[in-house]
């Protein structure tokens, strides 16, 4: 009955119903543009251990990075960019290096805390918007997860069927693909679950002991990787590098796009960041450290493989296994089989390491449930967030053909990659008390930040006009729109040197990041812009049904354990 007077009351009266929403609003809007101050001065009942020197920090970024794609992009592209494959991995090398260097810089200002992208965001932006960063992310993670795990299972099979006993003996619903079922919908794959379920017991046991499994198989990997350039070395026929580019620089730029991607992973390094030794000193180097060796091998690759067999004889499936394999050095086709395995296990690794850190940081801050948060106290592992981790890449990998859904991956990198970007040039304005010129329309950060979204739309409106092979005429205008955007950001603006490592050329070098990873975001599959819209709406949902009323920004006093005395020596 009080309920019933209650809604008589208001729809008596409009005014109190119209400002109850204004009111509803009002709170989300203050929730939503709530920013995070970190400090570390007080204890906190959950804590991670610190074990990972300099070495094993390279080795994850390694890991993470180098999978089957050298084992099968590197011929892919090659088919279509020729000997100039080399090239294309040089150019996204490159663009990866100014996406490293933003990354170094908000390591070390924040080498404390983990949380990657979305603590940065968090930090220099606001809490919804950390929030999306996230969601984007995490969808990536668990889509990347499950696909990784089935190429993993079927590598798997391929090495047990080297032997004569498995040959021709194991269905493909246990590691093969998998079995199809309604129309396709489903398809069942009993191994990659089983092997999700052994990497995430792995790391609930510990760092340490998952950081062991992660350097072994590195050092498996890049060594079986390296042994493949030398012994193919001597059978590169120079003659095959010619035309070095038979059909033009575009289809060289083209593959830049295309093998970006196979460098991700260095990201993986700064959300370690609360597990390092010696964070402020080691993250910066861990990341840039390990993208390049991840592009020495890369480009060495590229030229064994495009001087061994013309590029249009290599394979699509296992182009790098086949060139070798056509020279009858089928030993060598063994190996990379097991560097396959062996790459696919570290990468596998790592990601699931790096999405129960992401879990861990929202759940101390309330955005998400507190469950999310626990750490085993003598484990000292977010085990809740690893188990759920794993449960959800084991349901994905065992129940559906997650290969379909590789048109809206690599959303969330894009995406993660620019704001941190973003982040570098708006946090040294926050550590200048003035700007250097006053606006008269608007604040000085305020126009800084439209300027950076003219950027931002620029790369985007570019890469769709280079998509749609459009005049260069339309190609120049972004860019030239772009330029005036960036010098606006360098004349006024005033920029702080930040304490630890510095990412040079701020902030033309965060400016060309992210038009060059807007204009990449152009490029994906249009279902990758639909998912980036729907997912952001959804996430935009839970944060006002959920995340505005318990997010607690303030939780950031924490201290941690530190190495024992004799590991940190």
């Amino acid at each position: 009955m009080g309920g019933g007077v209650l809604t008589e009351n208001i729809n008596s009266n409009p005014s109190l119903s119209s400002s109850s929403s204004t009111t509803c609003f009002s709170h989300f809007c203050t929730s939503a543009l709530r920013t995070k101050a970190l400090n570390s001065s007080t204890n906190h009942r959950d804590e991670l251990l610190r074990r990972l020197g300099l070495f094993q920090l390279v080795l994850i970024g390694v890991g993470a990075s180098i999978g089957a794609g050298i084992f099968v992009v590197t011929g892919t592209v090659a088919r279509d960019a020729g000997p100039g494959v080399t090239i294309s991995f040089i150019l996204a090398g490159a663009a990866c290096v100014l996406n490293a260097l933003c990354y170094a810089e908000m390591a070390s200002r924040f080498p404390a805390v983990v949380g990657g992208a979305y603590l940065y965001t968090y930090s220099a932006f606001n809490e919804l918007t950390a929030f999306l960063v996230f969601a984007q992310l995490m969808l990536d993670y668990h889509i990347g997860a499950a696909s990784i795990a089935r190429s993993l299972a079927s590598y798997v099979v391929t090495v047990l069927e080297l032997f004569p006993f498995f040959k021709d003996n194991i269905p493909s619903w246990i590691g093969h693909g998998g079995e199809g079922f309604l129309g396709g919908t489903l398809s069942i794959n009993i191994l990659a679950p089983i092997l999700l379920s052994l990497l995430t017991i792995i790391l609930c046991r510990g760092v340490g002991e998952s950081s062991i499994l992660n350097s072994c198989m590195t050092a498996i990997k890049v060594t079986i990787v390296i042994v493949v350039i030398c012994v193919g070395a001597f059978e590169v026929d120079v003659s095959n590098w010619s035309p070095f580019a038979p059909n033009g620089f575009k289809e060289i730029l083209t593959g830049a796009t295309v093998v970006f991607f196979a460098y991700v992973g260095f990201d993986a390094v700064a959300n370690s960041a609360e597990e390092s030794k010696k964070p402020q000193r080691d993250l910066p180097i861990g990341i840039l450290g390990s993208l390049l060796i991840c592009a020495a091998l890369y480009i060495g690759v590229c030229l064994v493989i495009t001087g061994m067999v013309p590029y249009k004889l290599l394979g699509e499936d296992a182009p790098l296994a086949d060139a070798f394999s056509s020279k009858g050095l089928k030993y060598v086709s063994v190996l990379i089989s097991i560097g396959a395995v062996a790459g696919l296990t570290t990468t596998l690794l790592v990601g699931l390491y790096v999405q129960s850190r992401l879990y861990l940081g929202l759940g101390r801050d309330g955005l998400l449930p507190s469950v999310f948060a626990e750490v085993h106290r003598t484990r000292h592992t977010p085990i809740h967030s690893q188990i759920w981790v794993g449960i959800v890449a084991a349901l994905l990998a065992g129940l559906f053909n997650v290969h379909v859904l590789s048109h809206i991956l690599s959303v969330g990198t894009l995406t993660g990659y620019s704001v941190v970007s973003a982040c570098v040039i708006v946090l040294r304005w926050n550590d200048k008390k003035a700007n250097q010129i006053p606006s008269r329309w608007t604040s000085a950060s305020r126009e800084g930040v439209i300027c950076l979204v003219i950027i931002a739309a620029c790369g985007f409106s570019g890469g769709l006009c280079y998509r749609l092979s459009s005049a260069y005429f339309f190609l120049l205008i972004p860019g030239v729109i772009a330029v005036l955007a960036c010098a606006s950001l360098c004349f006024r603006q005033a920029y702080a040197d930040p304490p630890g490592f510095s990412c040079p050329g701020v902030p033309i070098v965060p400016s060309v990041s992210i038009f060059f990873n807007m204009f990449l975001f152009a490029q994906l599959h249009h279902e990758a812009w639909w998912r980036f819209i729907i997912l952001s709406i959804i996430t935009i949902g839970f944060y006002a049904v959920y995340g505005q009323y318990h997010a607690n920004p303030s939780s950031d006093t924490i201290i941690y354990h530190r190495a024992p005395a004799q590991e940190a020596q």
